[in-house]
């Protein structure tokens, strides 16, 4: 398709896929794993619970697409109903699919639903809970972890096996219960709220990729949504995959047979309102019901993962904290004061403190006019904004909380503004200080170097 056509086609509100042959079948597979823990176990998300969960109010499932022929390259996404994956468990999934079939590192996402009501995931989050756990507790989410890894190489694995001729198409929806939680005050962040317009920016938009068999049968769905799985509150101590797992579990039973994965978005400061157990059916429900809108409408074809890259980063910490400082912090709130007194054991044992953060960015272009962006850790709303903006609204979508989830990962405005995801949160996440002013810079820079040059030069 010409540039010329497509600006012709989009002045006339042309759908412009009309304008060529829609690309043809692809490879693709789907499955799906139970991730529900054995009980009794300590959930993450929430400093505040001291008990563990004894209680299951809905299973945890992980699923898995796998996309394309062997000799194209297979691309595979897994999606797990948990709060975070790491760096090791990552690389262990895309260590088996290497072993198994030849993929590629730059070819496996391995991504969280961020839901707060599950375990602790090894490797994430270190100081979560502001104390250590008692060593029972401890013992039974290493063996989680444990089980974890091998049901997300076994999802993995299962949906490359499962793979048949289907079409791809996708298109861009909209879901309005994400609010910036953000409370700003001349510029600056003064704590959270509930309410729209008071906060930062926020993104709405719900795509969705669909994958259909020769008689238009939907096989797998992947939908996205910029909003933290926190429908479900600190007091709710029980296993439960929130609003991403009602979603998926609505989409399936609408398409019998087929699989629905469910990928979050920049909407670390962003929250779903209202909340409470009513309010996960509530939303799952709105996500399903605009996702089966798209389904009844015009998708736009694609084809294959045409090309795939993978770079880790390097982030360092804004600057050096002393140990003076660190000793004058042992005085503070309980996540302030164990972190302190975590990082005073490290300089006592002559080690030094954390530096910075290895960072994930990760891209998938089918073609030249559609791209995924991957993009680790709990990103603001901004970045999935700015990328739109430079990329095109229509040609992009990015995923966070994926491949690894170091920290926080804020934007310039968002440093401007401080608070907790600029800040705050670093206690949980084991670094001493916030990290460095052009981090933003640093990661969409990045993505602007992943994407190969046709796809670029279509902007």
């Amino acid at each position: 398709m010409s540039l010329r056509f497509l600006r012709f086609a989009l002045f006339l509100g042309l759908p412009v896929w009309c304008a060529a042959a829609a690309p043809g079948p692809v490879p693709v597979g789907a499955a799906k794993v139970d991730i529900t823990p054995e009980l009794p176990i300590q959930l993450a998300g929430y400093q505040q619970r001291t008990a563990e969960a004894d209680r299951i109010a809905m299973p945890l499932t992980a699923r898995a697409l796998a996309l394309g022929a062997d000799a194209d390259g297979v691309s595979v996404l897994v999606a797990a109903e948990v709060i975070a994956v790491s760096e090791a468990l990552s690389d262990a999934v895309a260590a088996a699919l290497r072993a198994k079939h030849g993929i590629p590192r730059e070819r496996v996402a391995v991504v969280a639903t961020h839901q707060h009501n599950g375990p602790a995931i090894a490797g994430t989050i270190p100081f979560m809970f502001s104390r250590d756990l008692p060593p029972e507790a401890q013992a039974r989410i290493d063996r989680y972890a444990a089980m974890l890894e091998k049901k997300l190489i076994e999802v993995a694995l299962a949906a490359v096996a499962a793979r048949q001729p289907a079409q791809l198409a996708w298109a861009q929806g909209k879901a309005t219960f994400a609010v910036n939680r953000r409370k700003l005050v001349d510029g600056k962040w003064t704590g959270y709220t509930d309410q729209p317009g008071l906060g930062g920016p926020v993104d709405h938009a719900l795509p969705v990729l669909r994958a259909a068999d020769a008689q238009g049968g939907v096989r797998a769905v992947l939908m996205n949504y910029a909003c933290h799985c926190t429908v479900l509150k600190g007091g709710d101590n029980y296993v439960h995959a929130d609003w991403a797992g009602e979603a998926a579990k609505q989409v399936e039973a609408a398409n019998p047979g087929a699989i629905a994965l469910v990928s979050i978005g920049c909407g670390a400061d962003s929250d779903p309102q209202p909340r409470g157990l009513p309010e996960t059916v509530k939303h799952g429900a709105t996500v399903a019901a605009e996702v089966a809108r798209l389904l009844r409408g015009p998708m736009r074809p694609v084809g294959r993962v045409t090309h795939a890259q993978f770079r880790q980063i390097d982030i360092p910490v804004a600057r050096t904290v002393t140990r003076e400082e660190l000793e004058a912090r042992r005085k503070g709130r309980p996540n302030v004061a164990y972190a302190a007194n975590q990082f005073l054991k490290l300089l006592d044992a002559g080690k030094p403190l954390p530096a910075g953060i290895r960072y994930p960015v990760q891209t998938w272009t089918f073609g030249s006019e559609f791209a995924m962006v991957f993009l680790g850790g709990e990103v603001v709303a901004e970045y999935g904004l700015r990328l739109k903006r430079e990329l095109g609204a229509g040609r992009v979508w990015t995923t966070a909380y994926a491949n690894h989830v170091p920290c926080y990962i804020p934007s310039a405005q968002v440093l401007a503004e401080g608070g907790y995801e600029a800040e705050n949160a670093m206690d949980y996440y084991g670094l001493p200080t916030r990290l460095a002013p052009d981090v933003e810079e640093r990661i969409v820079s990045t993505v602007h170097a992943l994407l190969p040059a046709d796809f670029k030069a279509a902007r």
